[in-house]
């Protein structure tokens, strides 16, 4: 099993959570999240001067799979949230060891 910790546009939710329901990938827990990147913020110019916001809004999805999933959620991910432009956001994959849905005690794969 893994997990996908996703970073994305807060406007690419809906994109990236119809992407993925179309794989038949439906759980995730979604957080907002700021942060900052390459692109180090973004500075705007207002008529009082300059106004630099550091670290911008983000969206964190926190998805578990099958290791056979994974490579479908990541290029669903990809697809819908990808702008082109810098601060599309990252995947990071990590190893789990155990999934038990508290409800029936189940472990591993069956309680994804």
């Amino acid at each position: 099993m893994k997990k996908i910790e996703a970073i994305v546009r807060p406007e690419k939710l809906d994109e990236v959570r119809k992407a993925l329901e179309e794989k038949g990938i439906v759980g995730m827990t979604v957080s907002e999240v700021q942060g900052r990147g390459r692109q180090k913020g973004i500075c705007l110019q207002w008529r009082a001067g300059e106004y630099c916001v550091e670290f911008l809004p983000k969206l964190k999805l926190d998805i578990i799979l099958d290791d056979k999933d994974l490579e479908t959620a990541i290029a669903a991910i990809t697809g819908a949230a990808r702008t082109g432009q810098s601060g599309d956001g990252k995947i990071f994959v990590y190893p789990v060891e155990d999934v038990i849905r508290v409800s029936t005690g189940e472990h591993g794969k069956e309680a994804i």
